[in-house]
């Protein structure tokens, strides 16, 4: 028997790293979801017509989110960011100045709050806020207690600002704290 010489062939392979590939994922999904939610409420998106407009496969949402509101949950936890580096340079921040920062920030992306507000979906802010007020329930009591204090206080005054039609700005908002 003649032996048989097998042609090796280039393989394909993407010029993206995982993390390129997947921060492309990310970015798309996010994108296509915040696109999405301009057009219809969150629970008439399919994850198939998402994936399809974001040009990914459903195994590809699922390697990055468990659920639909986790693509928002991320996006408003990168938009936190500035806030969240500005919070440990200061961990003794005043209230006053916490409140100042984050309404700050809500009306530097008022657009996207927007969105969130007029599709009902502002709750999710709620866990995020607790998360950076350092809210742990294991926390000793103390620390528990302020770090809820603190969180729900700002996510209460944010659904309100909501509410209000996010009218009130940064400025006006801190002038009902008090001065310390």
């Amino acid at each position: 028997m003649g032996e048989t010489k097998m042609e090796q062939k280039a393989k394909n392979v993407s010029p993206f790293s995982n993390e390129s590939r997947n921060a492309y994922v990310v970015e798309h999904l996010t994108s296509s979801m915040l696109a999405l939610l301009e057009e219809k409420p969150i629970a008439e998106i399919s994850i198939s017509e998402l994936c399809g407009m974001a040009g990914v496969g459903r195994t590809s949402f699922y390697r990055n989110y468990e659920e639909k509101e986790d693509i928002i949950k991320a996006h408003i936890g990168h938009l936190f960011q500035d806030w969240v580096d500005q919070c440990k340079e200061l961990p003794d921040l005043p209230v006053r100045e916490m409140v100042r920062i984050v309404f700050s920030h809500f009306e530097a992306n008022r657009g996207f709050y927007s969105l969130l507000h007029k599709r009902g979906l502002v709750y999710l802010l709620k866990d995020i806020i607790l998360d950076l007020c350092g809210f742990n329930p294991e926390q000793e009591m103390p620390a528990a207690y302020s770090s809820a204090y603190v969180g729900f206080f700002l996510y209460g005054w944010i659904e309100v600002w909501f509410r209000r039609g996010m009218r009130d700005t940064a400025e006006e908002l801190i002038a009902y704290l008090p001065q310390k």
